[in-house]
């Protein structure tokens, strides 16, 4: 699975306005500088997290960008199906529209199991749970374990 680059901004730009949340409204050039994420390609994906409702935007001088549900509503899997779409998907297609035979026909079963675990982790963890860095147990345990941090 491959994160992309617009999905780790919004996350980030998300965890930003969830940090901030008491400060009010944050103009999309402050979440660019806290985040280092460049300011054009924020204002698209901040405008895709208002087409997806999980910001809201004011305009004026006090304008800007904020969360519009609390933290602990929005998932990471919110953000990036906003941003990017369906989480896991097979060369564009979702896993359950695929078919395949012969010795690949049990390559289904396999790409729905990875879609269920993808979604398990990050339907289950909400932006108060990174905001806070209070991940659930079973994503801070797979976390912990040394085989995570290296590659084959």
């Amino acid at each position: 699975m491959r994160i992309s680059a617009r999905a780790d901004y919004a996350v980030r730009a998300a965890l930003q306005l969830a940090g901030t949340r008491d400060a009010g409204p944050l103009k999309a050039e402050a979440i660019a500088d806290a985040q280092d994420i460049p300011h054009k390609f924020l204002e698209g994906i901040l405008n895709d997290m208002r087409r997806g409702g999980l910001v809201l935007s004011q305009r004026g001088g006090n304008g800007g960008y904020r969360l519009a549900k609390e933290p602990a509503a929005i998932s990471i899997a919110d953000v990036i199906r906003v941003v990017d779409g369906p989480l896991v998907s097979v060369r564009g297609v979702r896993p359950p529209e695929l078919s395949y035979s012969g010795p690949a026909e049990s390559l289904l079963p396999l790409w729905i199991a990875l879609r269920a675990n993808v979604r398990q982790i990050l339907d289950g963890v909400s932006l108060a749970d990174v905001a806070s860095a209070e991940l659930p147990g079973q994503v801070s345990a797979l976390a912990e374990d040394p085989a995570s941090w290296t590659n084959p």
